[in-house]
This record gives structure tokens, C-alpha cells and sequence, in this order.
């Protein structure tokens, strides 16, 4: 039998419907291309539901997983606090996995990376709560995409994915580790957001306005670190982005041969 030589990344899907009538899943590409051009590893597209996806399946065949940002937010009662319309979409099918998922790569050392509600998932699973509307905590800043007057999205990608805070990192931490510097600037695209970390959350990130942007899982057997910002917009290009995604196929590459 031929050696497998490449590592395996799965990557999440979310659910929604195609010409809204279709169930389906769908990964937006920019997530796959930064696992194949930047980790070198080869994307795996898996379906967020526990239906589908047979779990113990997936963390033999993989050596990493993504989490990735997605339209739907994670479901207030995940967080122990009520729902309420303004705050859907929501994916109680991506949750359902998402969640043990997490819990079972940090366990077994699998190596794991969350961006945005990929970061969302793994504070929820060790226990944080979420604001699910951060800008209207008196004192934050408007963390959502970029829009036009008339409330439609910026046209220009360049401008709603551009750099638009700063970021303070823990001295020492893994992610001033990591960038080689203890400031950062990063992207905003979110609503929701860390309110209080569970007590294996570590934040190590925080934004100029309070919310909490970079954190890693205290005591993880392996590499689980989240974003909140989305990395997988430039990583072929953007340093920090770069460093983050080369970190994570480092570690996977590493787990990979080690097993």
C-alpha cells in the first residue's frame, strides 16, 4: 500500500439552501486555499452535522482541523442565555458537531485552528459565554463588515476585509510567540463575541476596545488556537495571517509523522 504523504486538514462546512430550497453545505474557498497553499496540507470538506459526519471517522482520517467563520452564530442556548430573533441565523447542526469536535481534538492532541466562529465554537466548548451582539456593550467598537450608507455591503473585498484594529497580544504568550511582536493590526467581521472565557480559555489577544480577539486552550495536548479575525482572507500575503496558517501546517506536519 502506497505511504499517504500529504496531511489531511477537515474543514468545516456550514448548512444553508442552495437557490433557497436545497439543504446543502458549503466552505468558502478562501479556507481551502489557505490550507493547501499555505499549511501544504490537503483540504477535506466535511458537512457541519453529526448526521453525516461520523466524528471518530473524520479524527482517523485527518491530521487537523479548521473551524471556520460562517453567516450563522452559535446558538444562545449553547451559552446559557435565551434566543431572541435579532441574533439568527443560527446552524444547531454545525453546533451539535462543532462543539464535541473540539473537545476531542484538544483531548487527543489533533491539531485545531478556529477563526471566527471557529473561535467562537472552541470558547463556548471550554465553557465561555458570548454577547451575541458585541457593538452594543457600551464602550465596543462595531465589529461588523464594512457597509455602504444605504446598509449594503462594501463592493470593494479590499476594504471589508481590510485591517481595521489593533490587536494587544500577552507578552510571552503563544501568539506573541508566534508573530514575533506584541501589537498586531487585523480584519473585523463579526457580531458576536467572547463575553466571559470558560476557565481553559486563555485570551491572549485583545482588541482596543475590550473584545477579545486571539485565544489558546489552557492544557491542550496539541496546537488549539483560535481568531477572531478571519486569517484565511491573505495568508499567502499577510504576514501575521501567514505565520498563523504556517504554525498550524507545522503542527500538523509534526503530529502527522510522529503517529
Amino acid at each position: 500500500m502506497a505511504t499517504r504523504k500529504r496531511p489531511i486538514v477537515g474543514v468545516i462546512g456550514n448548512t444553508f439552501l442552495a437557490e433557497d430550497r436545497f439543504p446543502s453545505q458549503r466552505v468558502g474557498e478562501r479556507n481551502l486555499r489557505a490550507v493547501a497553499e499555505v499549511t501544504g496540507a490537503l483540504p477535506l470538506m466535511f458537512a457541519g452535522s453529526p448526521d453525516i459526519t461520523d466524528m471518530e471517522a473524520l479524527l482517523e482520517t485527518v491530521d487537523g482541523i479548521l473551524l471556520t467563520g460562517a453567516r450563522a452564530n452559535v446558538h444562545p442556548t449553547r451559552f446559557g442565555t435565551e434566543a431572541h430573533p435579532s441574533y439568527e441565523p443560527y446552524d444547531l447542526q454545525r453546533d451539535a458537531l462543532a462543539l464535541m469536535l473540539v473537545e476531542q481534538c484538544v483531548e487527543r492532541g489533533l491539531p485545531l485552528l478556529g477563526i471566527c466562529r471557529g473561535f467562537q465554537e472552541m470558547g463556548v466548548a471550554f465553557g465561555s459565554t458570548l454577547h451575541p451582539e458585541i457593538r452594543e456593550i457600551p464602550g465596543r467598537n462595531n465589529h461588523r463588515m464594512p457597509r455602504l450608507e444605504n446598509g449594503d455591503i462594501h463592493p470593494d473585498m479590499a476594504v471589508v476585509y481590510g485591517d481595521r484594529h489593533d490587536v494587544a497580544l500577552a507578552p510571552g504568550g503563544a501568539f506573541a510567540t508566534l508573530f514575533g511582536r506584541e501589537t498586531i493590526r487585523v480584519n473585523s467581521l463579526h457580531g458576536q463575541g467572547i463575553l466571559e472565557p470558560g476557565d481553559r480559555v486563555i485570551v491572549e489577544g485583545v482588541a482596543d476596545d475590550g473584545t477579545a480577539e486571539a485565544i489558546r486552550i489552557k492544557d491542550a495536548a496539541g496546537f488549539a488556537l483560535g481568531v477572531q479575525w478571519h486569517a484565511e482572507y491573505d495568508p499567502q500575503t499577510n504576514p501575521i495571517n501567514k505565520a498563523l496558517f504556517q504554525a498550524f501546517g507545522a503542527a500538523i506536519a509534526a503530529r502527522k509523522y510522529q503517529v
